[in-house]
């Protein structure tokens, strides 16, 4: 009796999401002092949990005594009765032995995420994080705006690690009635 093909085609599809995960490359390190603070996002690829948002941004902050980072995210939600403030609040962990570049991120307990930092500049005033998966990309800056020629060198080199830039979307930062 031959076993069926799904015993076959399973540990093939396991292996195959997992080598494709594996090979993003992230920075060599991360000053987490540095990257601590506000950064606006400037783009994204679209997500479940950030449906009808704009003036996005992420907080990190260094929390006392504890082997994690806070991470506090929110939006301006628009929906059709008006607009309001939306925040998720988290924790961060660095895996060990990637010079800080990669981290789990926990907002619903036990759940967490892979979040890998794969640019970053050197004077941090933006960052590129993603996941090694590629389905998810956030684009962010230390200031609201990014300069037209930066966000166009950021999108290519995005492309050249492999995501699908036609999915990429621009967030709108213009948040006036907040």
């Amino acid at each position: 009796m031959k076993p069926p093909v799904l015993y076959f085609l399973l540990p093939l599809c396991i292996c195959y999401s997992y080598a494709k995960g594996q090979d993003l490359e992230t920075v060599q390190s991360v000053d987490l002092e540095k990257y601590l603070g506000l950064w606006y996002e400037i783009a994204s690829f679209p997500t479940r949990f950030q449906k009808d948002c704009r003036c996005s941004t992420a907080e990190y902050q260094q929390v006392p005594n504890k082997k994690y980072l806070r991470v506090i995210n929110q939006c301006l939600k628009i929906k059709d009765k008006g607009s309001k403030m939306s925040y998720a609040k988290g924790k961060a962990f660095v895996v060990k032995g990637s010079g800080n570049a990669r981290l789990k991120v926990q907002f619903l307990w036990p759940f967490r995420g892979d979040y890998y930092i794969i640019v970053l500049d050197d004077n941090y005033r933006y960052v590129v994080v993603g996941h090694p998966g590629r389905k998810y990309l956030w684009i962010l800056s230390r200031e609201p705006y990014m300069a037209s020629d930066t966000y166009s060198g950021l999108v290519e080199r995005v492309k050249q690690k492999g995501y699908d830039i036609s999915i990429l979307q621009k967030t709108e930062q213009n948040c006036e009635d907040k």
